[in-house]
């Protein structure tokens, strides 16, 4: 299902004399503008905002025509970010421009989407130099309070995979630890070996001096590299490269495909794609989230958490959980519920949360889920009945075993765990039981 958003700019975006000027389409306040500056690394900027950008364009599944999507930005605290999802939600894209990057001061602290239309491609794909590049996130004359002539409204359709994917991605990557780190020259040489774009094999990357080795199975320290066509968008971004980190979460023999996030950092800037563990799985339909959603007590830790964020460039999380009176555990539940509405995400190379605000409906991504409202609807019926470590539950045509292991997980007699052995979140029964269970945080 698509939610329609109506985006509505003052003008295009657009390469001007006086540098690019970055249109938004609301925040805070109308049409805000987070920062005016200079961007200290013209060229890479540009080649990374084509990335994000040609990412939001792009279906690697069942390739279409374009999604021309626009990315999301955020002002915070010393910090822009771009992000978009692929149109298959398959390929989550990020821009972080650091302090290093910018000549100027963030005025205001903000989320909105960014017009990124053809003309402004072409101008981008032709900055070059050392001359650095100024940026208006925004117009300059923030008094226009009405629509006129010069108003360039448009309507474009926001699929709510997009809002699932947000949710998703940061409780993923927040499992992540860096697994290699090679230099620019090693990198590029790297991707000119990897299969071509339209190979949907799952590959792993292992660790060898230093270089990476790719290898068809899954082995410690190894990341996972699902169709590696799906980081030809960082091409563009390898000259302006110092390093290529990897990130993703630990494996081993016999693992299953797992996401992994390959990102390049020039100093001033980074840029990273997140890819799905397979080129057919969009991260909205992974379940991560579920998990954390399924608490009694996360929605009222959500508002109490979410009052506490401040625009900081990383979250804190142990401070939070001081200053809320809260465990840790709960606070990151509360994390995982703020993200449904899109007001956090993660940052593997800062290892911590990172507020942001996004115009969707924050019970959204809950009543789009069928197994989030299925669990609930089993637990309304009374359809769960615990005894001891193996928990029944009944529906009208079935009856399902649910067993608690000694980590915490769950597994179930039904066809989804069968299918999916754990890998693609809770199933609805598992979800009823953990809903019956101690609350996250609390005792066991």
């Amino acid at each position: 299902m698509n939610a329609v958003q109506t985006y509505r700019y003052l003008q295009p975006s657009a390469l001007r004399a006086a540098g690019l000027d970055l249109q938004t389409c609301g925040g805070p306040a109308a049409n805000p503008r987070f920062f005016a500056g200079f961007l200290t690394a013209p060229a890479a900027s540009a080649a990374g905002l084509l990335a994000v950008a040609e990412v939001a364009r792009t279906r690697y599944h069942q390739p279409v025509n374009p999604a021309s999507l626009d990315p999301v930005v955020t002002g915070s605290r010393g910090r822009l970010r771009f992000e978009s999802f692929s149109g298959c939600c398959g390929v989550y894209a990020r821009m972080d421009v650091l302090p290093a990057g910018l000549d100027g001061e963030i005025s205001g602290h903000g989320t909105t989407n960014v017009d990124v239309n053809p003309p402004l491609r072409e101008a981008l794909a032709r900055v070059g130099g050392i001359e650095p590049l100024h940026v208006a996130v925004g117009p300059d004359d923030l008094t226009v309070s009405t629509m006129d002539g010069s108003v360039v409204e448009r309507k474009v359709p926001l699929p709510g995979r997009w809002l699932r994917g947000f949710a998703e991605v940061h409780v993923l990557t927040a499992g992540f630890e860096p697994r290699a780190e090679i230099a620019a020259a090693e990198a590029a040489a790297f991707l000119r070996r990897l299969p071509a774009a339209t190979d949907r094999s799952v590959l792993w990357a292992v660790p060898a001096g230093r270089t990476l080795r790719l290898t068809s199975r899954p082995v410690p320290g190894a990341v996972c590299l699902a169709g590696a066509g799906r980081l030809a968008a960082l091409r563009g971004v390898l000259r302006h490269a110092r390093t290529l980190r990897v990130y993703g979460p630990a494996v081993r023999a016999g693992s299953p495909a797992v996401p992994s996030t390959w990102e390049l950092d020039t100093g001033a800037l980074r840029v990273s794609l997140t890819l799905s563990p397979e080129p057919y799985r969009g991260f909205s339909g992974e379940g991560a989230a579920l998990a954390a959603l399924a608490g009694d007590d996360v929605v009222d830790d959500a508002e109490l958490v979410g009052a506490l964020l401040d625009w900081d460039p990383a979250v804190d999380v142990a401070a939070l959980a001081d200053a809320a009176a809260l465990p840790d555990e709960r606070v990151r539940a509360a994390l995982a519920q703020l993200g449904t509405a899109g007001r956090v995400g993660y940052d593997v190379a800062d290892g911590a949360y990172f507020h942001r605000v996004m115009p969707y409906d924050a019970g959204r991504a809950e009543r789009d889920n069928p197994r989030l409202v299925g669990a609930r609807a089993l637990v309304e019926r009374g359809a769960v009945e615990r005894d001891g470590e193996t928990t029944t539950v009944r529906t009208d045509a079935e009856t399902y075993r649910v067993r608690r292991h000694p980590d915490g997980a769950y597994s179930c007699s039904c066809r989804w765990w069968a299918r999916h052995r754990g890998q693609r979140g809770p199933c609805r029964h598992a979800l009823a039981v953990s809903m019956v269970a101690a609350p996250v945080g609390a005792p066991s």
